[in-house]
Formats: structure tokens, sequence, C-alpha cells
């Protein structure tokens, strides 16, 4: 019997490359889609989907930089009408929890006519070291809107364990599962857990919206980056079931998600948060 051949787009991003290794791990057929594989898979240039496409059974879809951005919509609705021409068995895509632009998203992919699985996520614990919270955090002071908004974060490794067991499995199909961490913090209460596992000393200041906006464009910020984080603290952390714990983690996996405290105490044991101001 032919194994299926599985397309990850996003590759080699924060969810996309724990699947590959997974699915490699497991002696699966496996495609990268990424800028840098051959053919590229580029979101601003579709000229080569097709061809990315060609002999693919199954693809994982993360929107890069969120399915909430000006753009996002088309794009699915350009790469899901390719895929129903090259008659693909299964899509499972990325989504945000509590997004709706996102979940217009999600629809294109409901109503497409090929099987699927929807995977919302809350925030992602590694936003914290892997994305525009690291650079705060080894400078030591870090300043944020919704301070006290209760976020129940995700590890990225526990999405990735669930987007295999996805692929893989029939059973998921037509499921949109929504994956948080087992308990919620604050900002605040983030940053205390990374000082404390740390042993390092890190400010943490509230701010407003609009404050955080305008320092992200002196700093240079890209625009588009910009107005997506914008967005997620207006419209996401101000929407109340930002804070709602799914038990879809265990349901799927037959285990408990990993806590964002049993995160940071490994990730610190990496020294990527170490200080990184230079002493005269």
């Amino acid at each position: 019997m032919k194994k299926d051949t599985f397309l990850i787009i996003g590759g080699t991003g924060k969810t996309g490359r724990k699947v590959v290794e997974s699915l490699q791990l497991l002696n699966q057929n496996v495609k990268i889609g990424s800028r840098s594989s051959q053919p590229a898979f580029d979101w601003n240039n579709a000229e080569n989907w097709e061809d990315v496409l060609e002999g693919v059974d199954k693809m994982y879809i993360t929107y890069q930089p969120d399915l909430a951005v000006p753009g996002a919509l088309q794009s699915i609705e350009q790469l899901i009408s390719i895929a129903k021409k090259k008659n693909l068995k299964k899509v499972v895509l990325l989504s945000g929890k509590g997004e709706r632009e996102a979940e217009l998203c999600e629809q294109v992919v409901i109503h497409s006519g090929l099987d699927y699985t929807i995977v919302r996520a809350s925030w992602f614990s590694q936003n914290f070291s892997e994305s525009f919270l690291l650079e705060p955090i080894q400078q030591g002071f870090v300043a944020l809107p919704q301070a006290n908004v209760q976020v129940p974060y995700v590890d990225t490794g526990d999405i990735a364990d669930v987007v295999v067991e996805t692929l893989l499995h029939d059973v998921h199909n037509g499921q949109i599962y929504q994956l948080t961490g087992p308990t919620t913090l604050s900002f605040n209460e983030a940053i205390a857990e990374i000082a404390k596992a740390t042993n390092r000393k890190i400010d943490f200041m509230p701010i407003n919206v609009d404050q955080y906006v305008a320092a992200m464009k002196e700093q240079g910020i890209p625009a588009d980056f910009v107005w997506l984080i914008g967005y997620l603290f207006t419209e996401v952390l101000g929407n109340p079931m930002v804070s709602e714990i799914s038990n879809d983690i265990e349901k799927v996996l037959k285990r408990k998600p990993k806590s964002f405290v049993d995160y940071v105490n490994e990730t610190a044991k990496t020294g990527v948060w170490n200080s990184k101001v230079q002493t005269a």
C-alpha cells in the first residue's frame, strides 16, 4: 500500500518544524513548504504552489504571520482551490483561538469538500522565547498592554503532537480542536515565572495598546507585524473567551498538556533568556 506524502507548509516554523521531525521519526514521506525549499513555497508568490502540491496527499497549513492579517483569506482560498484540483485527501489548518478573521479562513477549509481538521491554538508559550517577547526579557524590562488578562498559554510541542495525530488518523476528520495549556497566567505572572527560573530581575510595566504600537513603530518594526500585534492585543486579548481552558489536547493525545511553568523551567536551561545587556 502506497504511503501518504505530507506537505508541511511553514515546515521550518514554531509548530511546523516539530511536525516535520515527528513525521520523519515515524518514517513518513514529508515535504517541507518554505521559501528555502525546492520548489519554494512563498505566501506572497503563488506561481509555484501547484508544483509544491504535486504528489501530496495530506497538508498542514500554517499561515505567516497570522490568519488574521489582510490578504490571508484570499491566499487560503487560492491554496485550497489548488488542493482540490490536486485531489488532496486532507487538510489540517492551524488557526487562532478567538480570532474572528481566522475563522473566515477556517470556513474556506470546512466548506471545501476535503477532509479536514481545524486546530485553534491559544497564545504560544514560545512567544516568550522565540518571538517578539524574547528581546525585552533578555534586556530585563517588559512593557505590555492587557497586563491582567489571564491566558492559557499552549506549548508548540503539544500543538505539533496534535497535528501529527490528526494528519495520521481519520477519526479526527471534521473536528475543530481548541488547544490551550492547563492553567492561565497574566503577562505579569508569566514574566515573574521566567525571572524566578532564570534567577534574574525582569521588570514588568503595564502600558496601553496605543503606547505599545507607537513604541514598535519607533523601533522600525515592519508595518504588517505592528498591525498584527495591535490586533492581537485588542481583538483577541479583549475577548473574554481568550481565558477559557480546553481539554482537547488531553482528548486527542490521552495525556495532559505541558504547563507554562514546565515550559519555562525547560527553556531556562537553554540560556536563551540570559541577559544581553552589555556592561561597560
